[in-house]
Parts: structure tokens; C-alpha cells; sequence
């Protein structure tokens, strides 16, 4: 673990205080931006949305709408 200090303003402040409480926004904060900038997060998300056969499958109709839609010569 690194210790990281953010500066930001006083209504986020209080927000993060009032929602998440005092003791929990290192955690919060973290668990939000892991996702984002961790590879290992990404890949992960990538797999599962492979995975997910429903969602691949309205993807690939959706990919195949937009080929009638392309005429040569455009």
C-alpha cells in the first residue's frame, strides 16, 4: 500500500464523508479507480463481457446492421 494525498473540493469532501464515512474513502476511492487504470482490471472486464453470450450476440447483430447500412462508393 502507498499513502496518496488528493486534494479536492468541499462539497465532494463532504459528500464521500456523509455517503461512504471517514474511515471507508481510501477504500471507495480505490475499488473506483482500480478499474481504470489497473490492466489486469481491464482484461478481466474484457473476458467477462466475452463471456457474456446475450451481449456478444446483440454485438454481433447490431455489427451486421451497420454493414447493410454501408453502400460502395460512400
Amino acid at each position: 500500500m502507498k499513502k496518496l494525498t488528493l486534494t479536492v473540493d468541499d462539497d465532494v469532501y463532504e459528500g464521500l464523508h456523509s455517503r461512504i464515512g471517514a474511515g471507508r474513502i481510501s477504500r471507495f476511492v480505490n475499488d473506483l479507480v482500480r478499474p481504470l487504470v489497473s490492466e489486469d482490471a481491464l482484461l478481466q472486464g474484457y473476458r467477462d463481457m466475452a463471456a457474456d453470450e446475450a451481449r456478444e450476440r446483440e454485438a454481433g447483430e447490431w455489427c451486421e446492421a451497420l454493414i447493410a447500412d454501408v453502400t460502395p462508393g460512400d
